[in-house]
């Protein structure tokens, strides 16, 4: 599988199909933030359409990653289950309360709700302090 940029793999059009699709259940995919982050929570969203066959692409259980400038050492941020009952968009706070600030996130799909195939990924935020000042924000990736 040839990686697809970040800009590529993230669309702004959250309709069935229009995903970041993973080849299998279990996979993981880094982000470059624009800017060095002290990341505080991520949201993940998946379709609003709610057939089963679509509901089974969705991650079920995921871990996040911070990662240093070359992406060589990784800091557990924490896990996490997406819980297709709830609402499409769902915010998780971060469990491990890090002082660091990265330029790479890490998020690794354990498993999906049941689809052997691939899983999809719609769109990831992760909401953070930028590194160097009091900013509290959000970044689409």
């Amino acid at each position: 599988m040839t990686p697809l940029l970040p800009a590529l793999c993230f669309q702004l059009d959250m309709s069935p199909g229009y995903c970041w699709r993973l080849k299998e259940s279990q996979s993981q995919v880094v982000f470059n933030l624009p800017t060095k982050v002290q990341p505080t929570a991520v949201t993940v969203q998946h379709s609003v359409e709610t057939n089963l066959w679509h509901v089974s692409s969705a991650p079920r259980d995921f871990a996040v990653f911070g990662l240093d400038e070359e992406g060589e050492k990784e800091a557990l941020l924490g896990k996490f289950t997406y819980d297709v009952r709830k609402e499409v968009t769902q915010t998780f706070q971060l469990q491990t309360e890090t002082p660091r600030a990265f330029w790479h996130i890490k998020l690794v799909v354990l498993n999906n709700w049941g689809n052997a195939g691939h899983t999809c990924i719609y769109r990831v935020q992760v909401h953070g302090k930028r590194a160097g000042t009091n900013d509290i924000g959000q970044g689409h990736v």
